[in-house]
């Protein structure tokens, strides 16, 4: 363990420095493809940075942090868009703020006066709820459906990604001075899927597909299919890349061969979301469902499909047994520093 932590020290000083580099090249060049040129070979190492940790919880958190998030802003800072471009150009982010928002996982949000925030209750709850993930971990041998503990498994990384990220922008919070964006609102309350994917869950990664990958196919394909129809075939290729980003994000966890088990997940969901946004488009308003019904329906697709294809192909990994592992190995760490 305390080799991965000198580890991390390193990822993250190379991280800084990067982010240094491009903060000066986008005082010095205008955006556009002259603007990238320069700022591909960070991207180029943040995508290789997570092979320098082996732990599921840093490498995992750098993965998503920096390969994934951070490189996507960094792309639409090239064309002066996204979070690290000031809306006026003559005057760009402080350095400060442009490392904290390209390296973390967060939004400032634009509007804080009418955003509620979750109580502290919300979160204890849910940190009660992964509090069980050790004893039942060790006790899985007794559940008789592997479904169930694919199911349980899955609440439990739903449950940590949210405590996590959310112990993360209280900390930026507090240093910025700031409001941020949520990063979930409450999934298993979704009406439908496009409710579930574009408004609940995990809305940091949503907002940085929309931007780099959404809105431009969306643009290209209005112009050959109008408007209104347009966010229907835009949506598919969103969720490729999503799969194929997940795909890379798996192998840094376990350093085996990708299935593309979690690739046919995404597609299937972004064929399925698009089929949902041209049936709303078509239909009218009084026809639909009650969103109770297509609510249930709607997160009923999502653990089938999670459970056929997703936790599956993760649990090939061993992910249950390593964040076991290095669990223990913290809270063991944690009680020979008290002593």
């Amino acid at each position: 363990m305390e080799g991965e932590i000198n580890n991390l020290v390193m990822v993250w000083i190379t991280v800084v420095a990067s982010l240094c580099y491009c903060h000066t090249i986008g005082n010095i060049i205008t955006s556009g493809t002259t603007r990238l040129i320069p700022i591909l070979p960070v991207i180029l190492v943040f995508l290789v940075l997570p092979l320098n940790l082996r732990t599921i919880f840093l490498g995992g958190t750098i993965s998503f942090f920096v390969a994934w998030l951070a490189n996507f802003k960094l792309l639409l800072f090239a064309y002066g868009k996204g979070p690290l471009s000031s809306n006026n150009p003559l005057l760009p982010l402080p350095l400060f703020h442009f490392i904290t928002l390209a390296s973390f996982p967060i939004k400032i949000l634009d509007n804080p006066i009418n955003k509620q925030k979750k109580s502290l209750t919300n979160y204890a709850i849910k940190a009660l709820i992964f509090s069980t993930i050790i004893p039942v971990q060790q006790n899985k041998s007794y559940i008789i459906y592997p479904k169930v503990f694919l199911s349980i498994y899955f609440i439990y990384i739903y449950t940590f990604l949210e405590i996590m990220l959310a112990t993360v922008a209280a900390l930026v919070r507090a240093t910025l001075g700031v409001e941020l964006e949520p990063h979930f609102e409450e999934p298993y309350l979704s009406t439908s899927l496009q409710d579930f994917w574009g408004r609940r869950w995990n809305l940091m990664a949503s907002d940085s597909l929309r931007s780099t990958v959404y809105i431009p196919v969306r643009t290209i394909m209005s112009r050959w299919i109008g408007r209104k129809w347009a966010p229907v075939p835009a949506v598919i290729p969103t969720f490729m890349v999503s799969g194929i980003i997940h795909e890379f994000i798996f192998y840094n966890l376990g350093r085996s061969k990708p299935t593309w088990e979690v690739t046919l997940f995404f597609v299937v969901h972004g064929i399925c979301l698009a089929a949902e946004i041209a049936v709303k488009k078509a239909i009218n308003r009084k026809w639909r469902l009650p969103p109770l019904v297509t609510g249930s329906m709607a997160l009923a697709f999502v653990m089938t499909t999670v459970l056929w294809l997703f936790m599956p192909d993760l649990m090939r990994l061993e992910i249950d047994v390593k964040a076991h592992r290095e669990m223990i190995e913290f809270l063991e760490s944690i009680k020979m520093t008290r002593y």
